[in-house]
């Protein structure tokens, strides 16, 4: 028992003593108690947000479609004609469970979001032994970038993207013979889609570091192809939003902004190859 618990707490990797190279059975162990570490803080997560599960729901998963939402009295307080309101969306269920369901599946994204940068922490534990002296300094810091890009993303889909895409979609018609009343599952779906997948399209900058680190990107590649990359970021903007221009605008800005930020990223690791380089010659 007391070998569990040390291997859930330490690792596998950390007890080998004897120096000897690890084998590729070794490596999947290693890998698998990763796993069951970042499995075990989203769980902890997941249950404290399950226990709270009303406040949860009131507060942070119905609130972007209530009038007092910050976002809409923010844009309300700079001016009448950028002022906008969310429409009445009452929700429904049509299955016995549902709610039920909907509480755990909402509980596990909470779990995930709060545990990320664990999640991350852990994937770094797992390459940490490949990576020579410097690029582990490196990758000490860019753990809290890589946390910080991934909440300003989720917030970013909540506050900016949610409010509106919610707006549009409660109010979009095709006739007076239907009326807009979803069920809850579809709509923690979709606020589900506004928010976690932005935490993950704002880690492009700590993709093209890992890319141009390993020379499969470059500034002058990046910059070359900076018209196309513009097209494909309002078309990814376009698919992932609803089908109004604001809204696709409000995400596509961001995404071409960290376009041009993971040139910058590029640049850097150029840089430091090229310095690298002169010293070893």
């Amino acid at each position: 028992m007391s070998g569990i618990i040390k291997k859930i707490i330490h690792g596998p990797d950390e007890q080998k003593s004897d120096g000897k190279e690890m084998g590729f059975l070794d490596h999947l162990e290693e890998l698998r108690w990763h796993i069951i570490r970042a499995a075990i803080v989203v769980s902890v997560f997941a249950i404290v947000a399950l226990v709270f599960q009303e406040e949860v729901f009131e507060y942070i998963v119905y609130a972007p479609k209530k009038e007092g939402f910050i976002t809409y009295r923010l844009f309300c307080a700079l001016s009448e004609a950028t002022c906008f309101h969310p429409p009445e969306l009452p929700l429904i269920t049509r299955e016995m469970g549902e709610q039920f369901f909907m509480g755990i599946t909402v509980s596990i994204y909470i779990g995930i979001i709060f545990a990320f940068p664990y999640i991350f922490y852990e994937f770094w534990r797992f390459i940490k032994p490949g990576l020579y002296e410097t690029e582990i300094k490196i990758a000490n810091r860019l753990i809290g970038a890589t946390s910080m890009l991934f909440v300003i993303g989720v917030c970013f889909g909540y506050f900016v993207i949610a409010p509106f895409a919610i707006t549009y979609l409660g109010n979009y018609t095709v006739g007076t013979e239907a009326i807009n009343s979803p069920t809850l599952a579809s709509y923690v779906n979709y606020l589900t889609m506004f928010t976690l997948p932005m935490g993950l399209v704002f880690e492009l900058p700590i993709v093209v570091y890992f890319l141009a680190k390993i020379g499969i990107v470059t500034p002058d590649l990046m910059k070359k192809y900076r018209k196309e990359a513009f097209l494909v970021i309002f078309i990814i903007a376009a698919i992932i939003t609803p089908p109004d221009a604001l809204t696709q605008t409000l995400v596509g800005i961001p995404m071409y902004i960290l376009y041009e930020a993971s040139i910058n990223v590029a640049k850097k690791v150029q840089a430091s190859k090229n310095k690298q380089l002169k010293a070893e010659s």
